[in-house]
C-alpha cells in the first residue's frame, strides 16, 4: 500500500475541517432550536414517525436518555446500524453525512458529552429523545 503524497494528506486534512466546521454547525443549529422551540413538534425529516417506529423496533436497548456508546461502535452494532441506515439512502437527505451526536440528552454539546455519528443515527435518537420529551428540559433551562 502506497502513502499518500503530502498534497494529499493537505486535501484529506481540509476535507476532514470542512466536515467538522459542517457537523458543528448542524449542532449549534439543532441545540439553538431544541432550546427555543418545543422539541415536541419539531419535525426533522419528513418520514420521523417511520424513522422513530423503526428505531425502537431495531434497537429497543438503547436509552436515549444517556447513550452507551457500546451501542454505536462495537463491530455488532455498527453492523447492525449499517443495514438501519442504508434503508434510507433514498430518503432521507444528507442520511450518511458526519454529524455530532449528544450523548446524555440533559446537556448541550461538550467534548464529554458528544460522540460521531452519522446523520441518520442523528435523526433516530433525537426523534426519539423530542416524542418522549427528553429535550424538554433544555428549553426550559433557558
Amino acid at each position: 500500500m502506497r502513502l499518500p503524497t503530502a498534497d494529499e494528506v493537505e486535501q484529506l486534512e481540509d476535507i476532514e475541517k470542512q466536515w467538522a466546521v459542517k457537523a458543528m454547525h448542524h449542532a449549534e443549529t439543532y441545540f439553538n432550536l431544541i432550546s427555543h422551540v418545543d422539541p415536541s413538534i419539531l419535525k426533522l425529516t419528513k418520514i420521523d414517525d417511520e424513522i422513530l417506529k423503526d428505531f425502537e423496533e431495531t434497537f429497543p436497548e438503547i436509552d436515549v436518555l444517556h447513550l452507551n456508546e457500546d451501542h454505536f461502535k462495537t463491530p455488532a452494532y455498527k453492523e447492525k446500524w449499517r443495514q438501519f441506515i442504508n434503508q434510507y439512502e433514498k430518503r432521507v437527505n444528507e442520511y450518511n453525512f458526519g454529524s455530532l451526536i449528544r450523548i446524555d440528552a440533559r446537556d448541550d454539546y461538550t467534548e464529554q458529552n458528544t460522540m460521531f455519528g452519522v446523520r441518520m443515527q442523528f435523526y433516530a435518537v433525537e426523534i426519539a429523545r423530542n416524542k418522549k420529551g427528553l429535550n424538554d428540559g433544555l428549553r426550559q433551562k433557558k
